[in-house]
């Protein structure tokens, strides 16, 4: 069974409130026939758009093959925080790869967030970009462990996270369940649709061959590369796979490092001068929980709610139960509230992680495995793709 296949329609975006509320391009045609191009990308999410770009905008002819449209995946269904630093938070990662290796890290992540500013603003991409992003605890415990990140992060990195106590977190964010949190208001929100059509534009404007319901088959590696699709065959001189959770067995020294799951989103009904019983302020908030909850409003004032995670292939039938119980658990003021869209996503996590950015040959190039984290790693990775090429 193929993810790609299992929960969607070939050639369609789900039916999710992002999809609704965005302003969709012109289809890009189906690879038909035989094609050559000097770097080839697979995947048409953050990582292909952003390698697509670079690549285009640096003189190389470039194809990307999306088997559905381009954003169809994880990039135009994710929850939409642009976070600070790594999925792993530093002081994590200082025990990990030691403190120079952390500050490197947290250096990539700052370029990360950088660059997904720069492009929107130079590509001028309407995609709602706002400030902050808040982290909370349901205990004492993990409120504590916020405030002395916060207090690392301040001393070490010279980055400026605010705690909050409980009044102050519930003065932002009125749920009986937490107990306090942290605001990164160097951290952002965005709607995820919106901005990979943009970069989609973006690339496509720069001169780079994008292709849609071109699913990728088969790839046949060597000096040169040749990749089958539904419809054609493409040569090119080198390779990039960016596929993420959709990788399939198309790369098996890939797919034995990263590991596909499942997230669910809801979106209620305008909720109109409600949406101060949720948040107080246009910020997103992310719980310290297992299975991480995670929330913000919605320019029309709905509540996008994100819980639930699965590992199968297919999605489970009623994801408006699934994601309500969390979501009332957290808000149960909400309870008379209608939910007006539902939708599931694949996104690929690593065993530490950490994004998996690698050369499989001497002309086949990877990334993957954001981990949850992927909105501004990805985009950040498909540029560090085009300078390897």
């Amino acid at each position: 069974m193929d993810l790609l296949f299992s929960n969607d329609r070939r050639g369609e975006y789900p039916q999710s409130w992002y999809a609704a509320t965005s302003e969709m391009l012109p289809p890009f045609p189906k690879l038909e026939g035989e094609a050559r191009a000097d770097v080839c990308i697979i995947g048409g999410g953050y990582t292909g758009l952003s390698a697509a770009l670079h690549l285009a905008e640096a003189g190389l002819d470039v194809a990307l093959l999306e088997a559905h449209r381009v954003g169809f995946g994880a990039s135009g269904r994710n929850g939409g925080q642009l976070g600070s630093g790594q999925r792993q938070d530093q002081v994590s990662l200082e025990k990990m790869v030691g403190e120079g290796n952390a500050r490197v890290l947290w250096d990539l992540g700052e370029e990360a967030k950088g660059l997904c500013r720069e492009l929107i603003a130079k590509h001028e991409i309407d995609c709602y970009l706002r400030d902050g992003v808040a982290w909370c605890g349901s205990n004492k415990g993990d409120v504590e462990h916020l405030h002395h990140y916060a207090a690392h992060m301040g001393e070490t990195y010279g980055y400026e996270i605010e705690a909050l106590d409980r009044d102050a977190f519930h003065a932002l964010c009125p749920s009986p369940d937490y107990r306090g949190g942290v605001l990164d208001m160097g951290a952002a929100h965005l709607h995820p649709l919106r901005f990979a059509l943009g970069l989609a534009k973006a690339a496509a404007d720069a001169g780079a061959r994008i292709y849609e319901t071109s699913h990728v088959e088969s790839v046949e590696q060597g000096r040169e590369v040749l990749i089958h699709t539904n419809g054609g065959t493409l040569r090119a001189g080198q390779v990039i796979f960016a596929c993420n959770g959709y990788l399939g067995g198309l790369e098996p020294k890939v797919a034995a490092k990263v590991m596909p799951i499942n997230n669910f989103i809801v979106a209620t009904e305008p909720l109109g001068e409600r949406t101060r019983e949720v948040l107080t302020r246009d910020v997103a908030v992310a719980d310290s929980k297992f299975v991480v909850n995670y929330f913000r409003l919605s320019h029309d004032g709905r509540l996008l709610f994100g819980g639930g995670e699965s590992y199968g292939y297919r999605f489970p039938d009623d994801i408006k139960a699934l994601v309500r119980k969390p979501m009332l658990e957290i808000f149960p003021q909400l309870e008379d509230v209608r939910l007006d869209y539902a939708w599931g996503g694949t996104l690929a996590i690593t065993m530490k992680r950490l994004p998996l950015l690698a050369r499989l040959g001497p002309n086949v190039l990877t990334a993957s495995g954001y981990s949850g984290h992927g909105v501004g790693t990805a985009v950040h990775a498909g540029r560090l793709l085009a300078e390897a090429v």
